[in-house]
C-alpha cells in the first residue's frame, strides 16, 4: 500500500509540472508520465536472485515503486532530471546515465534511484522509488528487447541481439535528426497551447456578460465566436478577443465570478 500511494503520489506531481508548463504556455519536457508497483512475483524473483533477506528487502530493492517519464528529445531528459534535483520533497540517492553510458544489449535510459515520503495513518514512511526518464524512441526499443528477453528467457540468439543493438544506434540517429527540428515542435506546441488559452477566456468572458449584464448580447456573441472558431483562423480569434474585451470593459464586467445561489 504505501508504494503504491507513492506511485499515485509522483505520477501527479509530474502530470502537475507537464500541465503547469502547458498553461504558462510554455513547452513541457515531460511528454507523459506512467508509473507501477512491482508484481509480489517480481519482487520474490529478485530476492532470491540476489540472495537478499527478507528483512533487508526494502532497503535492497530500489524499484518497487517505478515512475517512467517519456520526453520527445534527448535535451529534455536532461531538464527533468534537473526538475527532480531541484524537488525538495524527492531525494536522490544514485543517478544511472544509461545514455551516454548504454548497457552492452543498446538499452538507454536515464535511472535515478530516489527516496520518497508518503503520509501514512501510522506517520510517515520513507521509501525508495525508481524513476526511469528517456524519450520515446528509447522506450519503444526498450519495450520490444524487453518482450524478445522474456520470449527466449535471458538466452537470446547472438544474431538477434546484434540486431537488437544495430537498431538501438539506428534509432539514436534518427533522434538525432528530429532533434533539429526540436525548436519548431516547441514553437507549435506552445502556439497550440496560447491558443487553448485565449479560447479559454473567451468563453469565460462570455459566460461573465450572459450572467452579469446582458443575456442577448452574450448570444449574440457566442453566436459570434462559434463563427470565427470553425474557420480555424488564430489571427482573426486573436481580433474579436481584442474586441470582445471593449465590449466586455464597456458593460463593466472583467473577471468571470458563478453566481452560485
Amino acid at each position: 500500500m504505501p508504494y503504491n500511494l507513492a506511485v499515485d503520489e509522483l505520477v501527479t506531481k509530474f502530470n502537475h509540472l507537464k500541465s503547469s508548463a502547458e498553461e504558462m504556455g510554455r513547452y513541457s519536457p515531460i511528454y507523459s508520465v506512467s508509473g507501477r508497483v512491482k508484481s509480489i512475483t517480481s519482487i520474490l524473483e529478485k530476492v532470491m536472485k540476489k540472495h537478499i533477506p527478507f528483512d533487508e528487502m526494502e532497503q535492497s530493492i530500489y524499484d518497487i515503486a517505478g515512475i517512467r517519464i517519456i520526453c520527445q528529445f534527448h535535451d529534455d531528459i536532461i531538464q527533468v532530471v534537473e526538475l527532480i534535483r531541484n524537488r525538495k520533497d524527492i531525494t536522490i540517492v544514485e543517478e544511472l546515465d544509461y545514455i551516454n553510458n548504454p548497457k552492452p544489449s543498446g538499452y538507454r535510459s536515464y535511472h535515478l534511484k530516489v527516496l520518497y515520503e508518503v503520509q501514512l495513518f501510522n506517520g510517515p514512511k520513507k521509501l525508495y522509488a525508481e524513476i526511469q526518464i528517456r524519450t520515446m524512441g528509447m522506450n519503444c526499443w526498450s519495450t520490444i528487447e524487453h518482450s524478445l528477453q522474456y520470449k527466449f528467457k535471458d538466452h537470446m540468439p547472438e544474431d538477434i541481439k546484434k540486431s537488437i543493438s544495430e537498431s538501438a544506434i539506428r534509432m539514436l540517429d534518427a533522434e538525432k535528426e528530429l532533434s533539429a527540428v526540436r525548436d519548431d515542435v516547441m514553437a507549435a506546441q506552445a502556439t497550440k497551447a496560447e491558443h487553448r488559452t485565449l479560447i479559454s477566456d473567451i468563453i469565460i468572458t462570455i459566460l461573465n456578460i450572459y450572467q452579469n449584464s446582458s443575456r442577448r448580447e452574450a448570444i449574440r456573441i457566442q453566436n459570434e465566436f462559434l463563427e470565427i472558431y470553425k474557420l480555424d483562423d488564430y489571427e482573426k480569434l486573436k481580433h474579436f478577443a481584442a474586441e470582445l474585451d471593449v465590449i466586455a470593459e464597456g458593460f463593466g464586467v472583467q473577471e468571470y465570478t458563478p453566481n452560485i445561489k
